[in-house]
């Protein structure tokens, strides 16, 4: 029941019904924890401000602390230079690079840290490749009860963008991987008792990533039959298909769009996966050392989060799709080319994707087809004069820097 509540915590595996609360895993079955909405009170209100008309599907009960933010819609490209070349009538680009830090994490932000301050949560530990980092960290500027402690592999440091701040305590991890910056998160977390922000398991983050597709379908005629974008956790793509659905039980949609999930070759754990049926990623599937020129999925081990995308690909009848590194440019010369517009790499990941599978002749052209351009290129940022560095001590961490009497404070506090 939702009582009062508009938002129900609710258990995927098992059904057990939690609080409403910073909650990600279920203490029962230990599957993850996603939110639900009483859809029978649902108004989409009459706003240009996307968080605002479908307030209703957020996580965040106090209007308040959500609609302080304004958040506009992102526009929706009809494609006809590059349609008429492909003979794709219907293809559709969502321009996410519009967004203030240039990437559609800039949504996940907003409604994620509304949801962690209406939860109670005055301390948090996260980590990214670059994008949520830089998102969270223009966001959280409106949460000033908020603070983040930000864990970044040294590879993507120049990708994370931030002002000095008494809100933001950001540590570098020398020559560390993103998962092992992100399980650094962790265990500081633990160690403090602070949340650990858990990225795709952050409802928050996946519901903010969802308006996306809630904005698309206002924008295109008729029924939107692919969805496609570069993943790495494939947050938004969950995000995305669980907003399709909710769509569909509002009678917005008649039909949930197929799901095109693409990786680059040089970081594709769940690709492999997945053409091998596999139901886990395996050990041969996950990459340590990611490398590759889309640098916002790589990702190499995504073992927790891909039972649950590979469960609503398969329902969707969808598929994963691998690219090379001279596809991806391709694909982004293409783009610039036929409709002037600029991805990063990793966006233009998902367009080379799509252009993979309709070159095999198989794929249905006539189809209505909606390619998330994620986001484009910042410039880099020099941020290390503002970091905390951390270098290897057996497996775990400790300030490199003996002078950086922070750090040094912070490691020894437990």
């Amino acid at each position: 029941m939702y009582g009062k509540s508009k938002v129900r915590h609710e258990c995927v595996k098992c059904g057990k019904v939690f609080p409403h609360s910073f909650i990600t895993f279920c203490d029962v079955c230990n599957a993850m924890i996603d939110v639900q909405y009483d859809l029978r009170k649902v108004v989409l209100n009459n706003s240009e401000n996307t968080l605002e008309r479908f307030f209703d599907l957020l996580p965040v009960e106090d209007s308040a602390l959500l609609l302080k933010q304004k958040m506009s819609y992102t526009p929706c490209i009809h494609a006809k230079k590059l349609g008429t070349l492909l003979g794709m009538p219907k293809l559709y680009f969502k321009d996410e690079s519009v967004l203030p830090t240039g990437t559609t994490k800039d949504r996940m932000a907003v409604v994620s840290l509304a949801f962690l301050a209406e939860c109670g949560v005055s301390a948090f530990c996260t980590s990214s490749t670059g994008n949520s980092s830089s998102a969270y960290a223009r966001a959280i500027q409106g949460y000033p009860a908020l603070r983040m402690y930000l864990f970044t592999a040294e590879d993507f440091l120049d990708r994370v963008q931030f002002q000095a701040s008494d809100q933001i305590v950001p540590f570098v991890l020398r020559d560390a991987s993103f998962v092992e910056a992100f399980s650094c998160a962790g265990m500081f977390a633990k160690r403090h008792q602070f949340v650990s922000e858990r990225g795709f398991f952050n409802p928050g983050r996946r519901e903010g990533l969802k308006l996306t597709f809630l904005e698309s379908v206002e924008q295109i005629p008729g029924q939107i039959d692919w969805y496609v974008q570069a993943v790495s956790s494939a947050m938004g793509v969950y995000g995305v298909y669980k907003g399709a659905r909710e769509l569909l039980l509002l009678r917005r949609l008649s039909s949930l769009p197929h799901l095109l999930c693409v990786q680059q070759d040089t970081c594709a754990p769940m690709v492999r996966a997945f053409h091998d049926e596999s139901e886990v990623i395996r050990r041969e599937d996950i990459v340590q050392k990611p490398s590759g020129i889309a640098k916002a999925i790589l990702r190499g081990d995504p073992s927790r989060v891909y039972p649950y995308i590979r469960k609503i690909v398969i329902e969707s009848n969808g598929t994963f799709v691998v690219v090379s590194e001279s596809e991806i440019r391709d694909a982004r010369r293409m783009l610039e080319e036929y409709e002037g517009l600029s991805p990063s790499f990793s966006a233009s990941a998902a367009f080379a994707g799509l252009l993979q599978k309709v070159k095999t002749g198989t794929f249905p052209r006539s189809d209505t087809v909606l390619v998330n351009l994620t986001g484009g290129n910042r410039q880099p940022f020099d941020a290390a004069l503002n970091v905390h560095w951390l270098r290897r001590s057996g497996d775990s961490w400790e300030p490199e820097d003996l002078h950086d009497l922070v750090a040094q404070q912070l490691w020894k506090e437990h």
